[in-house]
């Protein structure tokens, strides 16, 4: 996460409102379309986190990716559900053996929805506007692109002031969309994009209706239409797929998805993300400045109980969750240990101890509820003041103003948090900024990742915060419905390859 990129989602104990891949195929019903896929469907979709405007280029946040990239948008290149780099409106690349210079060939035959032609200015213009404009979604991620250049239509030029593993990764994200050049669209209400739909309605507070885009220049959208239907209240997300509203429901409560499991022919999927529930502790403040009482919190946490309390999670125990490069198991660096905890807190002196978490109040009370009960039994008593984001916001991750707090941190390849000291954590520690230079500015992404594990090892070691779990989607996927994305659905839901029968 570079400094506001902190993307984050709240869906119970799942995911919800942001500053937050091309999804595998998973079949729908009992895995197998009751019939033939019907070409003129429409597909109705209930999600959970509505955009507050469409402008993707100046708004950053978990919803927009969510329904417009890959959808509607595209940029040079995409990822997969499991984080890998693959083609999209360049067919191909080349990387110079110093990791300075990217060449890309850009696909034939693309148009805007707009009709205007796709040439390889319009990706020259919409990288530069990135790298010039601060207010663009993306601008510190691309600060060390020396120059972009079109040497021809279909080429694209990137020139890097020093290698960057991280550079096309980054260009799978907002960053990397490429827009008309010249298009006066007005982003906040409406989209020009190259993708597999356009953009047909927004009906703020209600839906998003996505229509196939017939002049394509890839593969046909398998379904006429999508409505993606906004409903943050989760039992009326059930009640819709249950009365026929809906096709899919994405973000299913883990307590209510019993109800939907079998029910009228819905199938649940489980997913994996890279949404990391993280316990901040503020290092720069008492009593946090001392790893002691840092170790002695983490290890009063029972994390394993608390993934069970929250039905739909996997146990995280490092900065780096499992689809990320440099995952690391790294259970042993601090576990559940009361007796431990105890002697920790006496070690430093630290008897009587109060604490206050600051969370945000759309999580809900099961993890606030957990951890108040946790510290309590190693003689800590924690107040939980419950606040609005934008409270949240300002105080926390602007001001640093805090002690505790839980926040959600949904964007894949965010390490570089744990080695910015002005990050809103305050952790401080100059190997671990080395070593995540290293992984940066290697060309070999082997060699990057094994950086990267070192580092976060040495993150956890020094027990800059504890990583209580990571978030899993509950989808429940109705009759008819195959190649609903599985994985990673919280910061991507391509749509273009799924088929509804009948």
């Amino acid at each position: 996460m570079n400094r506001l990129s902190l993307r984050v989602t709240a869906v119970s104990a799942l995911a919800i409102p942001t500053l937050i891949l091309a999804g595998c195929g998973g079949q729908g019903g009992d895995g197998a379309p009751a019939s033939e896929p019907n070409p003129d469907a429409s597909l109705r979709v209930g999600l959970v986190l509505e955009p507050t405007n469409l402008d993707i280029r100046h708004t950053s946040g978990a919803a927009l990716e969510q329904i417009l990239v890959d959808n509607v948008y595209e940029g040079l290149v995409t990822r997969t559900a499991e984080n890998e780099i693959v083609p999209a409106l360049a067919t191909e690349w080349e990387v110079s053996d110093d990791g300075l210079i990217y060449t890309f060939a850009l696909a034939e035959g693309v148009t805007f929805h707009s009709g205007a032609e796709l040439t390889a200015q319009d990706a020259v213009a919409s990288l530069e506007e990135v790298v010039s404009d601060e207010s663009v979604v993306g601008h510190g991620d691309l600060a060390g692109v020396a120059s972009v250049s079109a040497p021809d239509d279909t080429t694209v030029v990137v020139e890097l002031s020093e290698p960057n593993q991280n550079l096309l990764f980054t260009l799978t994200g907002p960053a990397g969309l490429v827009l008309d050049e010249g298009d006066e669209t007005d982003l906040q209400s409406a989209a020009n994009g190259t993708g597999p739909f356009t953009l047909e309605e927004w009906n703020q507070g209600e839906s998003i209706v996505l229509a196939r885009n017939d002049d394509y220049w890839g593969e046909a959208a398998g379904v006429a239409e999508v409505v993606a239907s906004y409903i943050p209240d989760f039992t009326a997300g059930v009640n819709a797929a249950l009365d026929g509203s809906l096709d899919v429901l994405t973000a299913v409560d883990p307590q209510l998805a019993p109800q939907l499991d079998g029910a009228n022919g819905f199938s649940l999927t489980k997913g994996k993300t890279t949404d990391k529930y993280v316990l901040a502790f503020n290092n720069a403040e008492a009593p946090f400045d001392d790893p002691r009482v840092r170790e002695a919190l983490r290890r009063a946490i029972d994390h394993e109980a608390l993934v069970e309390a929250i039905g739909s999670a996997a146990l995280q125990y490092g900065p780096i969750p499992e689809l990320d490069p440099g995952y690391e198991d790294l259970s042993d660096v601090a576990p559940y240990d009361l007796a431990r905890a105890r002697e920790l807190l006496t070690e430093a002196g630290q008897e009587d101890l109060q604490l206050e978490l600051t969370i945000p109040s759309f999580y809900g009370t099961t993890i606030p509820t957990f951890l108040v009960s946790a510290f309590n039994d190693i003689g800590v008593e924690l107040t939980v003041d419950p606040v609005e984001f934008s409270t949240w916001l300002q105080d926390v991750y602007t001001n640093g103003d805090y002690q505790l707090s839980v926040v959600n941190h949904v964007e894949p390849r965010d390490f570089g948090a744990w080695a910015d000291p002005d990050y809103y954590f305050h952790y401080d520690n100059a190997e671990v900024q080395d070593l995540y230079a290293q992984a940066v500015s290697t060309v070999d992404a082997d060699e990057s990742a094994e950086l990267l594990a070192q580092a976060a090892r040495l993150v956890s070691e020094d027990d800059a915060a504890d990583w209580l779990y990571t978030a899993e989607t509950l989808v429940a996927v109705g009759p008819g419905v195959s190649g609903f994305p599985v994985d990673s659905i919280n910061s991507r839901l391509d749509l273009a390859s799924v088929t509804l029968a009948g």
